[in-house]
């Protein structure tokens, strides 16, 4: 895994910046009815989404959450007195504190299930009866887009997805969410070159792949062979699903999961 601390000062430049940002926000907030209320993003990084779900909706009371200190100083100049440091599994709030809970970009990151089960049941418990539960699924997925550089990295060593919507649905549907929505957003700026995939494999963010080991520049090697070494391929598009939690007088865990989510 990435050392957050080291990336936080390029992480944005990295990742699509204000563009992929807004996009993000635009598209989570779709799946958030409007009007008044508290909104916590969960995993807020930078807080460069964060500020845009503050932006968009002026009328919201807008928080942020990261574990990283690099992250959370990063998050509080642009969100003076909105950014707090915690762990997403335990979160310092009072039951059904929110109107809306968002993870966006942090189940890929939890390669333990019970992680993963414990940030949705804090999700959960932050959040009022009949609140939004807004999470990105299957990242992985999102970068593969068909190009040439997928073909060269379809052999590549990979992690079950934590991520993966079947699982994350169970996991919601558990602690008495609701299916509510999805939708999808492409990244901007993100589309991968040879070349920069070459980089990214060196930084370590192909996690299977660990810098400076054989197997890692044997695929360096091979996309290093294919044409247009500069020309980004297509953005990837990022899944989100919705989850509403369940009211007093619904009965939770009887909605219907399906693995094909």
């Amino acid at each position: 895994m990435l050392d957050y601390e080291k990336e936080a000062g390029r992480y944005d430049a990295l990742r699509g910046g204000e563009a992929r940002a807004a996009a993000a926000a635009e598209a989570v907030l779709g799946l958030i009815p409007g009007g008044r209320g508290r909104l916590l993003d969960v995993a807020c990084g930078t807080g460069i989404v964060t500020r845009w779900f503050a932006a968009v909706r002026p009328e919201s009371r807008v928080t942020g959450v990261d574990a990283t200190p690099a992250m959370v100083r990063r998050a509080a100049a642009r969100l003076p007195g909105a950014i707090v440091r915690a762990d997403g599994r335990r979160l310092p709030f009072r039951a059904g504190t929110f109107d809306a809970v968002v993870t966006v970009w942090l189940l890929h990151l939890l390669h333990d299930p019970e992680d993963v089960r414990a940030v949705v049941a804090e999700c959960a418990r932050v959040l009022r009866p009949g609140g939004t539960y807004v999470t990105t699924v299957d990242k992985a997925a999102a970068h593969d887009v068909g190009s040439d550089i997928d073909a060269v990295l379809a052999a590549r060593p990979r992690r079950p997805a934590a991520d993966a919507p079947g699982a994350v649905t169970a996991h919601a549907v558990r602690h008495g969410f609701r299916p509510a929505g999805r939708t999808a957003f492409r990244g901007a700026g993100q589309g991968r070159s040879p070349r920069s995939t070459i980089a990214d494999l060196r930084r370590g963010w192909f996690t299977l792949l660990p810098p400076g080991e054989p197997r890692t520049e044997e695929f360096a090697a091979r996309l290093a062979g294919l044409p247009d070494q500069d020309r980004p391929r297509p953005d990837p598009r990022f899944g989100l699903l919705a989850f509403r939690k369940a009211s007093a007088d619904e009965r939770p865990g009887h909605f219907r999961v399906s693995d094909g989510d």
